[in-house]
């Protein structure tokens, strides 16, 4: 998309100069709105042509029987799709009988840009209907970040050559018609007219339709309203139907002459309130949205995101592409997870029905590092929303005949609900993701209410887990045996390296804690025996390591595996999984994606620097990258190894992953973990950032020790930034602790400011400087030193 002639490269925002259907679908996806509860794709206002129609709420899904062809034990039974609710961005216009329909007449011009410091996607458009009449047509739609409810759309459209007549049709509508099924497995299951009417109502400016999910229970009501300027004449009338409610005004306008609207939509949803409740629910929204007004709207949005710029930012100089994308990436980001509020942020966000809508550890691995230190506010919600979910984890876990919490490998409603066993029901890793997040956050923020409340309950229930899954050999190492890692060419293995240290940092992070909160350990059960078994056990985690290779292993015997044939590999031939039998790549020497890389991202004290670089460099020609959530990983340890130049090309290819449809699936919806990898390979690997967590002053009741105090005994933030050739300056800003620290990086020198909050230990390249507030500290940056860069397996270098 980025590289298309008909979008500009401009660092606030994305500009499309003229309309190419043949991108109609990713286009959609790249100017989606949206707040973490409700999301509108970015299809054209009169809903015709396009690539995927989509309005979708947080949570709204529809559940089907999961298909087996042999039944067995423990097997989930229901899937659960993310479904198109209610359109209520529709805008319908009619010129002289001629419906504006970009595939008949002439577009003179077409101009669309999405603005990442106002929130608001703006149409322009000029078209002349079959009978030769021009129009020009101006709108700007808003999905609002302060009112979660509510989405608005201002249209305009004037006559430019001459008299002409105007019907402007403004609806909502259900169950509207989707894309034929693929068989891409990444792709949505198609659920035709998933939603049962179950009322509907017109009456002057007002629309409201209600319906009801068949199988799942879930109520949907959605209410517009309307503000119509025109000339004399202008009239309007309402009806409405099952599945459509509809407000046509008309107008003749002379040239120079303009009919507008505005277009107030609510939205609400729930399994449990009654149909008088919920109708009443969008007609408050609806209240709330028009008191506010359409400028108000605006101002709102615009503050919200002025406030997440402030902390968010990422400058980079040296390259105009990136730094389009990294802006584009943190405004979706944090559209994903402004008004979450106690729901997932699915794998594709509100952006589109890819992966069915469902929610991964991507979120909790990728997504929320980023939101931690830049939105820290939206992070307690998504792991509050996992909180809730725990009753189905405990039930999972005891259906396995585990102790502790199974958290679902995906899932939208807390079940899991994948058909795929190898993945779905061995990918216990993702238990480890969930406490990681929560002890990243706990940490990061101070937040103790957090810590000793939710925080906790997660940390024990999965630290259960492991203890259950794992069992002590006849020497005394303790093994996971039967497990699939991050990488999905691997499957049902032995001591898998990347589960088995994030077992072992969740377990120490258990005994932490509720040494921490010693009266929530005694509610939860734990004792002093317990505690010291979880410590016991993480000392004793089998490590897999091939001494003759001199590096670690994936999983045990890994490194014994006959190699994947690359060579005999055509590029037609990827992805793999599309290709090849999963027996035939589990058995092989080949990564989907980063893994055991992932692992000394993740837990970089495991690690040596000399067992970073040779573990690097073992793995980077066996990984080929068929998943987005690669290269970012891949960027961020070869940049600490100092294979810079590699570093900057795996951190344009995760940055524009969906601007240039990488993985040609954006049509499908925006990768939100490849999103947030742009900033983990900006800020984590050419930034430097690393950071120890574990327990402290961080998350003591609040007062328990002077700002002086604290700056002493806690931990540095610790950096180690190099910025390779391509680039001239990077500079961001991270939150920790409820101070604001900027790094500004220039090729030989950072500089480290404390914006705000108490004194802050920063370690730069092994220095450690106290920072006062308002105070900076200029450090050298070291160079680089000599590497011999690895290489890729046959055709996947990166892709820039």
């Amino acid at each position: 998309m980025i590289t298309h002639t008909s979008f500009a490269t401009e660092p606030w925002r994305l500009r499309e100069t003229a309309l190419d259907l043949g991108v109609l679908a990713q286009s959609e996806s790249v100017f989606a709105l949206s707040n973490g509860h409700l999301g509108w794709r970015g299809n054209l206002d009169e809903g015709e042509p396009h690539g995927l129609p989509g309005s979708y709420l947080n949570g709204v899904h529809e559940t089907h029987p999961l298909p087996y062809a042999e039944a067995g034990y423990g097997y989930p039974e229901s899937g659960q799709t993310a479904i198109n609710v209610t359109d209520g961005k529709v805008i319908r216009l009619l010129v002289d009988d001629h419906p504006f329909d970009l595939r008949y007449g002439a577009l003179v011009s077409h101009e669309r840009v999405l603005d990442f410091r106002t929130g608001v996607l703006s149409r322009t458009a000029e078209w002349t209907t079959p009978s030769g009449r021009t129009v020009r047509l101006t709108s700007h739609r808003v999905v609002s970040l302060a009112q979660r409810a509510v989405a608005a759309v201002s249209y305009t459209v004037e006559a430019v050559d001459g008299p002409a007549g105007i019907a402007v049709q403004s609806e909502l509508v259900a169950n509207e018609q989707l894309p034929a099924a693929s068989g891409d497995p990444r792709v949505a299951a198609v659920i035709d007219s998933p939603l049962l009417p179950e009322e509907h109502h017109a009456h002057g400016t007002r629309l409201r339709l209600v319906h009801c999910t068949g199988s799942s229970r879930q109520r949907v009501a959605v209410a517009a309203d309307h503000l119509v300027e025109g000339p004399a004449g202008t009239d309007w009338a309402a009806e409405s139907e099952p599945d459509v409610a509809r407000l046509t005004v008309t107008a003749n306008l002379a040239p120079g002459e303009r009919l507008s609207l505005v277009k107030f939509v609510s939205y609400g949803w729930s399994a449990q309130r009654s149909l008088p409740a919920l109708r009443d629910q969008v007609e408050g929204g609806l209240a709330a949205a028009r008191s506010t007004g359409w400028q108000g709207l605006l101002e709102g949005q615009r503050a919200c995101l002025d406030d997440f710029w402030a902390d968010g930012d990422v400058e980079v100089e040296g390259d105009a592409q990136v730094q389009q994308a990294v802006r584009f990436a943190l405004f979706h980001l944090f559209q994903a997870a402004a008004r979450a509020e106690e729901r997932a942020i699915p794998a594709k966000g509100l952006t589109g029905t890819g992966y069915d809508g469902h929610a991964f550890w991507d979120t909790e691995s990728f997504v929320l590092p980023v939101l931690t230190h830049t939105a820290p506010e939206t992070v307690a919600p998504v792991l509050r929303w996992r909180h809730t979910t725990l009753p189905s984890a405990l039930e999972r876990a005891r259906q396995l005949g585990l102790a502790g919490a199974a958290f679902p490998w995906r899932t939208i409603n807390g079940a899991e609900c994948s058909a795929y066993w190898p993945a779905g029901t061995v990918a216990f890793h993702v238990n480890a993701d969930i406490a990681a997040a929560a002890e990243r956050y706990a940490f990061a923020t101070g937040d103790h209410a957090f810590h000793r409340g939710p925080g906790l309950d997660l940390l024990v229930h999965t630290a259960r887990l492991w203890r259950s899954l794992g069992h002590f050999d006849a020497g005394g190492a303790f093994h996971i045996d039967g497990v699939t890692g991050p990488d999905e060419y691997s499957a049902v293995a032995r001591d898998n390296l990347y589960t088995n240290v994030m077992a072992r940092r969740n377990l120490l992070a258990a005994a932490d804690a509720v040494a921490l909160h010693p009266d929530r350990a005694t509610e939860l059960a734990v004792g002093a025996a317990e505690a010291a078994d979880w410590r016991d056990t993480a000392a004793r985690i089998a490590i897999p390591y091939n001494p003759r290779l001199g590096v670690h292993e994936q999983a045990a015997g890994f490194t014994d595996q006959q190699p994947w044939d690359f060579e005999g590999t055509a590029e037609e031939q990827y992805p793999l999984l599309l290709h090849f039998p999963y027996f035939d790549l589990y058995r092989k020497q080949v990564v989907k994606q980063a893994d055991l890389v992932l692992a000394m991202l993740a837990c970089p004290d495991e690690f040596t620097d000399g067992e970073k670089a040779r573990n690097f460099a073992y793995y980077e020609p066996l990984t080929v990258r068929d998943s987005s959530l690669s290269a970012c990983c891949q960027a961020a340890l070869a940049a600490e190894t100092g294979h810079l130049d590699l570093a900057w090309a795996y951190t344009r290819e995760a940055a524009l992953m969906d601007l240039n449809d990488l993985e040609h699936n954006t049509r499908d919806g925006l990768h939100m973990a490849s999103l947030a990898g742009t900033w983990i390979a900006l800020v984590q690997g050419l930034g430097g950032l690393r950071r120890r967590y574990g327990a402290g002053p961080a998350v003591l009741p609040p007062g328990a020790g002077g700002p002086g105090e604290a700056a002493e005994a806690e931990a540095p933030v610790r950096f180690a930034p190099r910025l390779p050739p391509a680039l001239t300056r990077l500079a961001f800003n991270v939150r920790v602790r409820d101070r604001r620290l900027r790094v500004d990086i220039r090729r030989d020198a950072a500089r480290y400011t404390l914006l705000e909050g108490a004194p802050l230990p920063v370690l730069h390249h092994g220095t450690t400087t106290v920072l006062d507030p308002q105070a900076s500290a200029d450090l050298p940056v070291p160079p680089a030193p000599d590497t011999v860069e690895p290489p890729q397996p046959k055709g996947r270098a990166p892709l820039t």
